[in-house]
């Protein structure tokens, strides 16, 4: 659990984590605050304290590397789990041997609806929340998703041994995603498992919208592309992405969708274009590394270009979509 304060939100996941019908698992929590503000004194719970904020993979990687059970559990600290939370995970993920990465049924804190019931990804690599909004209910039922949301997941530890942990440079947002796709090239599976209940308060850290959050979404959303999506894909990718900063602007003039929320949160829309530019030179910059990781996960793949893409299709959502989220 990396975190970047103490205080009732911190302590109100702690508790519900002590609060867990199973006992066999220790809680990590990374204090990326580089103030060491985070003192627990809770029997299972071990602090590690970082001098800077190292992101959310790194921190995750921290714990994974100071630990050696064989599931790594990922949970925002502005998260509450539902007392059997570990115990629904684990029990699926001891009936499915074969599977790597298992999502939680994340509910919003403010209105019980849904927040994540696994991820989607639109053609150009934009990956949202699936059912965001929903009732639980329409997502009652356990079965394939493409990928979990890292603010409540379970992964195991042979599948994170094969393909690697989570790609630090990412800092913040979508390095889930990355994980998953890079998994999914390996052939590990994924499963949605209801029952496995977390409430979130969304974006508690970082914020709603804000240009922090749009500059890395759109930053990590190339990285992710250009590491894992296939030659095909990856040349409709820019159209794509062209397409879905009309739909964007459309939203933005309608009121509706995360750029409206951008510019209600005393935000000014004119920054967005340069935030796109910003991502686009990182990425640019930082091209050659991305192909090396390329080449590594097209040399280990188990499954095929095609394969990828049907997968990907099966669990898509268009462009559309993501900007009226």
């Amino acid at each position: 659990m990396p975190t970047l304060a103490a205080g009732e939100v911190l302590e109100a996941c702690l508790q519900a984590l002590e609060s867990q019908t199973v006992n066999e698992f220790e809680v990590v929590v990374i204090d990326n605050s580089g103030t060491g503000l985070v003192n627990v004194s809770r029997p299972r719970v071990r602090v590690i304290a970082n001098q800077r904020n190292a992101g959310f993979g790194a921190a995750v990687n921290q714990a994974f590397r100071n630990s050696t059970a064989p599931y790594l559990a990922t949970i925002n600290d502005d998260a509450v789990a539902d007392p059997r939370w570990l115990e629904t995970l684990l029990a699926d993920a001891e009936a499915h041997p074969a599977t790597g990465m298992f999502a939680s049924e994340v509910r919003l804190a403010e209105n019980g609806t849904l927040d994540s019931a696994g991820m989607v990804i639109a053609s150009d690599g934009s990956s949202k929340q699936r059912g965001h909004g929903a009732p639980p209910s329409r997502f009652a039922e356990a079965r394939e998703a493409l990928l979990p949301s890292g603010s409540a997941a379970l992964y195991r530890r042979a599948m994170l041994d094969e393909i690697g942990l989570f790609d630090e440079s990412f800092f913040l947002y979508c390095e889930d995603t990355d994980l998953g796709l890079r998994a999914r090239w390996a052939g590990w599976g994924c499963r949605y498992v209801p029952g496995a209940i977390v409430e979130h308060r969304y974006s508690h850290s970082a914020g709603r919208a804000s240009p922090l959050k749009a500059y890395y979404v759109e930053r990590n959303r190339l990285y992710t592309i250009v590491k894992n999506f296939p030659a095909g894909m990856l040349c409709v990718a820019p159209f794509a992405s062209a397409i879905r900063y009309c739909w964007h602007v459309i939203a933005l003039l309608s009121g509706h969708g995360k750029t409206a929320e951008y510019r209600d949160d005393g935000h000014s829309a004119a920054m967005l274009p340069w935030l796109v530019v910003r991502a686009n030179l990182a990425a640019l910059f930082r091209l050659p590394a991305l192909l090396a990781a390329r080449r590594r996960i097209r040399a280990t793949r188990r499954i095929t270009s095609s394969e990828f893409k049907d997968l990907l299709q099966r669990h898509s959502i268009t462009v559309r979509q993501v900007a009226a989220l």
